[in-house]
């Protein structure tokens, strides 16, 4: 039992959270890539995904593990990226918004990678250790995009421009 639930329930829950975490990160950046504050779906995914990896913590384990290490990184760039959110995105902030969120996701979508080759036959057929040139291929495309992905989000996120590009507008 965790909180009261069962190891399956609670592996149900912690899935649904991870998966609602990419969805709404993916929302994010696109926003981002439009030079949109999403505040709605900023939110969501940051609950999400903070509550993804502290729940990661909850899951029975002898010892340090590699995915402890992931989730303490994301929750470092989940932090930051909350703050840089809620207190405003300007000057320095911005971009620390950008990169926590990028980076946010970036790690939820790369365990994604590892479940789907440790629980897709298919997949696990294709690398069986994941030290198989299938995942390290997987992983760098996955890598390859995020890094384009926060790349052009830095250069084009500018919420408070197009804020008042659109405060303009109506006047």
């Amino acid at each position: 039992m965790i909180i009261g639930m069962s190891l399956s329930a609670f592996t149900t829950l912690h899935v649904i959270l991870s998966l609602v975490a990419m969805l709404a990160g993916i929302i994010v950046m696109i926003g981002m890539l439009a030079s949109v504050r999403l505040g709605f779906w900023a939110g969501l995914f940051l609950a999400t995904a903070i509550l993804t990896s502290a729940t990661g913590y909850l899951f029975p384990a002898s010892g340090l593990l590699p995915s402890h290490v992931v989730g303490a990184i994301s929750l470092v760039a989940l932090v930051v990226a909350a703050w840089a959110f809620y207190s405003g995105l300007a000057g320095p902030r911005r971009w620390l918004y950008v990169i926590g969120v990028t980076l946010a996701v970036y790690l939820d979508v790369f365990v994604g990678v590892v479940q789907a080759f440790q629980k897709l036959a298919l997949l696990h057929a294709l690398a069986p250790t994941q030290t198989e040139a299938p995942f390290a291929i997987a992983q760098l495309a996955v890598l390859a995009i995020f890094i384009l992905w926060g790349f052009f989000a830095l250069r084009w996120f500018q919420p408070e421009q197009a804020a008042g590009l659109f405060a303009d507008a109506r006047h």
